[in-house]
């Protein structure tokens, strides 16, 4: 099972110097990088490497905890900058043993080129190959070229990193509620249970008899699970957004319109759809200008 290094590349427009300090600087550094929670660096006496911890907090009270060394930098005739490190960590918890890589800098006209190569040996053994290969080393490239994006928009625009995460997790979050809202409502009162309200608000909306009815309620649940699993898959999440923005008014009106009785229910559709509503308009206001992983190169 043979593993590539992993590389991510961007454009920045930025100076040098901006671009270095918020990449060197340990508080500016874990702003921006999803990789790291923490970054200290250590004493050093003159003419040594750097050497530094980093912590990582993976959620339910686990945190990775490891250290580094900057072993170099290098400044090119051209312009260009080097940064060499060596990491690695001494948890058998941690996936990741101890790797190596780079940062380069190169400058252009109005725009410094940044990118990253590293690679790393796991632990595990043989299991910790096939999950580093199947799931984890594409999971930390994905991180480190939606991080770069960050960086970048944050050189550019000034929007914080903390501000870019969240909008960026709170619309995703927005996004698997929809898949299952839409998946569970297409599935089980639908197509598994074919629930009598269903087939009767079809049949007085639509004017069919019952078999025609649940013939329709059938095709609207399939519709729905489609309508789920494009809310996972599909990349132009804004444009759901602004989708659900005229299809809930419209099913609340339909809903009305066959039995108005329903209103008075517990969990009736008038609620139902305006909560679904005003979490379409929030998510619609986050989804704009998210960062992305895809701005980045990932190949030489």
């Amino acid at each position: 099972m043979k593993t590539k290094p992993i590389y991510v590349e961007i454009d920045i427009k930025s100076d040098m110097e901006s671009l270095w300090k918020a990449t060197q600087t340990p508080k500016l550094h874990e702003q921006w990088d999803l990789r790291f929670s923490a970054i200290t660096y250590l004493p050093k006496k003159e003419n040594e490497a750097q050497n530094f911890i980093y912590e990582t907090v993976m959620g339910l009270g686990l945190t990775i905890a490891g250290w580094g060394k900057s072993i170099g930098s290098f400044d090119g005739k051209d312009g260009s900058r080097t940064s060499s490190l060596h990491f690695g960590t001494s948890q058998p918890i941690s996936i990741i043993r101890e790797g190596k890589g780079y940062w380069k800098y190169r400058p252009h006209s109005n725009s410094v080129n940044f990118l990253t190569q590293y690679d790393y040996n796991v632990n595990w053994g043989k299991f910790g190959r096939v999950v580093d290969f199947c799931f984890f080393r594409p999971a930390i490239g994905w991180a480190t070229a939606l991080s770069f994006d960050v960086l970048k928009r944050w050189l550019e625009n000034g929007e914080s990193p903390a501000l870019q995460y969240v909008r960026f997790f709170s619309s995703w979050l927005i996004a698997f509620l929809f898949s299952f809202v839409w998946f569970y409502q297409g599935l089980v009162p639908k197509l598994l249970s074919l629930h009598p309200q269903e087939v009767l608000m079809a049949q007085s909306l639509l004017g069919t008899s019952a078999s025609q009815a649940e013939t329709a309620v059938l095709l609207i649940g399939t519709a729905e699970i489609l309508f789920g699993f494009f809310w996972l898959f599909y990349k132009g999440k804004r444009k759901l957004f602004e989708i659900q923005l005229v299809l809930f008014p419209a099913l609340t009106a339909s809903a009305f319109w066959a039995e108005s009785a329903s209103f008075v229910h517990p969990f009736n559709p008038l609620t139902f759809n305006i909560a679904l509503f005003a979490l379409s308009i929030i998510g619609f206001g986050l989804s704009k200008n998210l960062p992305t992983a895809r701005s980045c190169k990932r190949k030489r």
